[in-house]
């Protein structure tokens, strides 16, 4: 006879295969007609909430893996939370404004001189076009991920309510006392002719010059320290080009220095130094204070101008000669210095980086007409000539100097009259500085992974005040009128809130197209032909720092609580959104923007090297979800180390594919395994098996679910994986075959081995929810009635932790029983002893093995039987555990045809069980 048809062999509409390419767009399209996202706030409308608040990426070309990790990240975290019970708020949203759209549509046009024929107003509009169609893309692009947001109402810095909010925060930062507007040296693009902030500088490598100079003291300054003869500070710069701009040498106020026999002066402590580099040669003739030089002049030896030495802590004996060149127009610690002494503030340097006409008017430089129009780095080699046997030294050497964020070209210092917020300012109603608060709420803020609160701490306690204004033509307006004839700039609340509502109505393209008297508030008591606009845009950095404003504050988003639960992005935002934001939310709010901060690296190739396309080794996401699916680039998100930078290569994704697959199949024979399950058996009626696998999966889940909730998925994803592979699927499945397949349907055993795959596998289903929400959602859509209740899909459903079980006996024993049990086996299957441990029996007197119910020790080493005394049969084997023995031997009973253990009384019947079930 065939027993197979009276089997109970699993049976599942889950497919081995999850056909992830074909399969993900219909599924995705089917949530999005759904409204899911909507569901997911329906379904938790009275619950905790969570705020997620996320950082825009620009709309200026295709998602690239780095969005897709960031993405998808952010997603996983967001639905944690919600299949943890808490209402969730995710609003996407794009950063429009800035320098590389309107690069792009400069490029369009055709180049510069093509784009300035055009109004300001044809310009913002092209840009906006530009914009609007990558935000378009890249939606469409973070959906293919399956990623889950408010797609239907994200947040665009364009739009016309956005643009008002922006906006109003720069009106509320300049009620705060917090804006002002100087004349200071600032990080200046020469290429793109404009002023940047900090976090637009990267680093690159620059050949400059290295060349040290001798300012000559003059005759009052030598007859006040009684010096006769030659009497030189000697300045050190990389810099010559900026010589022309000197008004002071800055000397350190606790250092002693030394004029030394052929005339020059030099840092005591940098003496020797000097002396091995061939810059001076004298011997010390004498020694004094760094003090006795204080507002003494020297000379400038390339056009005879004043020098007036000053003392700044700011000046270091660690290299150069500890006399520092200083032009308060061409560095932030020459300014700060400058400011206390009242130095000149010289700027012959215009916007294309080329000497204009002050070094004429001001005789900056011998012949100056020859340099008028000449770029400073093309000049560097001709002012070092002109200054003569002054110049003491040169070499050129390579270091890290500051460029372009956009064009990579080298950065120079440039005075010009910006627009600030004052880091060190007093906001209106605090007794502390804007710095100050900001510092504390760092404190108060948690950090995932912690470094970050050291890095992000350092930045603000480091850094200057904040330039926002820039001198293009795609942005939100700094729009404020000045009165013309006082330089007077108008902050009166009832103007700002008039230009605020046009911009409201017709975007801030109006402050461009409407002339002052359209824009000026009718009741302000000001002429218009009296007022002036103020032409400056806004950082791009403000738009997106001002976001908390703009989506959470604003009630025009259904955007979740300020201050946001969550924000989450590359580790390079310590010195971007999350410190722009940090300064806004303070001034405005005096409190931090955010609760959490979590950060991730960056992507690197298989090789561990940048991506780029020059290298050919960019792998785009697109390319990744044709080939694999979006799912396997999801579990690689969350089984990859995020918080450090991440291999990804084709190689690495078939091996993530390879693990997803197993993890499929776990599932997948799981349903199978408990498909004609319609009522759960209570653990008191469970066997030993049931009760030691719920244990072990409640300590391994909840273990796993503090993991996800503390963001740490790639512990969790390790954990979970070893669970299934070592207990569930290396155990408890194969353990359980018999009693599933050979048992009657509704025996309490198989029954009660079915109640326990039912609540491991829904648990586990609620754990990787969040991560594979596709195949999640696909494993509900063919769960049994049981498993999924009422729910129509995944999204109806919550994680609900394993109830507590003690395991029935000392698992740790036991698994080392089998352990040894294992090795003996291998060693007979290898001599070709036996095929399968059914051919076995065990012989113990461990009281842990004869107090287990009889059939689930023989199931739990998968043998024909376990028995006390001692064999009759020769024995094949043996190992210890502890101080107990375990014999193996064959078998004697015939092999049951039905269920192949090895208890049958006669040849080719059944044995008693599977007669009785099958009768």
């Amino acid at each position: 006879m065939d027993y197979k048809d009276t089997l109970l062999l699993p049976n599942t509409s889950f497919a081995m295969r999850g056909n992830l390419t074909n399969n993900e767009p219909i599924r995705y399209k089917n949530w999005e007609e759904k409204k899911v996202y909507q569901k997911m706030k329906n379904n938790r409308r009275d619950a905790q909430s969570f705020t997620f608040h996320d950082g825009p990426p620009y709309a200026n070309g295709n998602i690239h893996i780095g969005h897709a990790l960031n993405k998808i990240l952010k997603d996983i975290a967001v639905k944690y939370n919600y299949f943890n019970g808490k209402s969730v708020r995710f609003t996407p949203g794009w950063d429009c404004h800035g320098l590389p759209i309107e690069q792009q549509v400069e490029k369009k046009l055709g180049g510069k001189q093509k784009k300035e024929q055009l109004e300001t107003a044809q310009i913002r509009k092209l840009c906006r076009e530009h914009a609007a169609k990558f935000v378009d893309i890249q939606r469409d692009e973070f959906k293919m991920l399956g990623v889950v947001a408010d797609w239907d109402k994200p947040y665009v810095t364009m739009d016309f309510k956005f643009e008002a909010n922006i906006y109003r925060t720069l009106c509320e930062v300049a009620k705060k006392g917090l804006l002002v507007e100087r004349s200071k040296p600032v990080y200046w693009s020469w290429a793109e002719r404009t002023a940047l902030a900090e976090a637009e500088v990267e680093y690159e490598d620059k050949e400059s010059h290295s060349i040290f100079i001798a300012f000559e003291l003059n005759d009052d300054a030598k007859a006040k320290l009684a010096i006769t003869g030659k009497a030189a500070p000697v300045i050190w710069t990389t810099t010559p080009w900026t010589i022309p701009a000197n008004t002071g040498i800055s000397l350190n106020p606790n250092e002693k220095y030394v004029l030394t026999t052929d005339g020059h002066i030099v840092a005591k402590e940098l003496y020797n130094a000097n002396i091995e580099n061939g810059v001076i040669s004298g011997a010390v003739a004498k020694e004094l204070d760094a003090t006795v030089f204080e507002n003494l002049i020297a000379i400038n030896p390339l056009n005879g101008r004043e020098s007036r030495i000053v003392l700044g802590e700011h000046v270091l004996v660690d290299n150069g000669t500890g006399c520092v060149h200083t032009a308060p127009g061409h560095g932030e610690d020459d300014y700060r210095v400058g400011l206390v002494y009242d130095l000149d503030v010289i700027m012959p340097v215009d916007e294309t980086g080329c000497y204009d006409q002050t070094i004429v008017r001001e005789k900056l430089i011998p012949n100056a007409e020859d340099f008028l129009g000449r770029h400073i780095f093309k000049s560097n080699d001709d002012i070092i000539e002109l200054m003569g046997d002054a110049v003491l030294k040169v070499t050129k050497f390579t270091h890290s100097y500051p460029h372009c964020w956009r064009s990579h070209t080298p950065l120079i210092f440039r005075a010009t009259k910006q627009w600030f917020i004052s880091v060190d300012g007093t906001p209106e109603g605090e007794n502390r500085t804007l710095r100050e608060i900001a510092l504390a709420e760092v404190e108060k803020t948690k950090f995932v992974p912690e470094t970050g609160r050291k890095r992000l701490n350092s930045m603000v306690e480091n850094r200057p005040d904040w330039c926002i204004s820039r001198q293009r033509d795609w942005g939100v307006p700094i729009a404020f009128f000045r009165v013309k004839a006082t330089g007077e700039v108008l902050f009166d609340e009832k103007v700002m809130n008039f230009v605020a509502m046009i911009f409201e109505m017709q975007g801030s393209d109006a402050w461009y197209s409407m002339s002052i008297e359209e824009l000026l508030y009718p009741g302000s008591g000001y002429k218009a032909e009296e007022l002036e606009k103020v032409n400056d845009i806004l950082d791009v950095w403000f738009d997106s720092g001002s976001t908390w404003n703009s989506v959470l504050k604003s009630r025009n988003y259904d955007a979740g609580t300020y201050p946001a639960d969550l924000y989450l992005e590359g580790s390079d935002q310590h010195r971007g959104w999350f410190q722009s934001s940090l300064f806004l939310s303070t001034a405005v709010e005096h409190q931090a923007p955010y609760k959490t901060i979590l950060t991730h690296g960056f992507t690197m190739d298989g090789k561990g090297e940048k991506m780029s396309k020059s290298k050919g080794n960019v792998i785009a996401p697109d390319k990744i979800i044709k080939e694999f699916g979006s799912e396997i680039l999801r579990l690689w998100v969350a089984m990859s180390d995020f918080q450090n930078d991440q291999k990804i290569s084709n190689d690495i994704l078939k091996q993530v594919a390879e693990n997803y697959r197993k993890l499929r199949n776990t599932f997948r024979i799981m349903l199978a395994n408990i498909n004609d399950l319609e009522e759960l058996v209570s653990i008191d009626e469970m066997g030993d098996l049931d009760k030691w696998i719920l244990s072990v999966a409640k300590e391994k889940f909840d273990e796993i679910h503090k993991l996800f909730g503390e963001y740490n998925f790639v512990n969790g994803m390790n954990t979970l994986n070893n669970f299934i592979v070592n207990e569930l699927s290396g155990m408890y499945i194969d353990m359980t075959k018999d009693n599933l397949y050979c048992n009657d349907k509704n025996d309490i055993r198989r029954r009660a081995s079915q109640s326990a795959m039912a609540m491991i596998t829904k648990s586990m289903l609620l754990l990787i929810a969040p991560i594979l929400t596709y195949t999640a959602d696909e494993i509900i859509e063919n769960a049994p009635e049981l498993l999924k209740g009422n729910a129509e899909d995944i999204f109806d459903l919550a994680y609900e932790a394993l109830p507590e079980v003690s395991a029935p006996f000392d698992a740790a024993y036991m698994e080392k029983a089998r352990e040894g049990f294992g090795s003996v086996v291998d060693a007979l299957k290898k001599e070709k002893t036996i095929k399968a441990t059914l051919e076995l029996i065990l012989y113990t007197e461990s009281k842990t093995v004869l107090d287990m119910k009889s059939i689930d020790a023989e199931d739990w080493f998968v043998v024909s039987g376990i028995y006390e005394d001692k064999p009759e049969e020769e024995a094949l084997g043996s190992f210890k555990v502890g101080d107990d023995t375990f014999t193996i031997a064959k078998a004697t009973a015939h092999k049951c045809p039905r269920c192949w253990k090895f208890q049958a009384s006669q040849e080719d019947c059944t044995c008693a069980r599977c007669s009785e079930v099958v009768a």
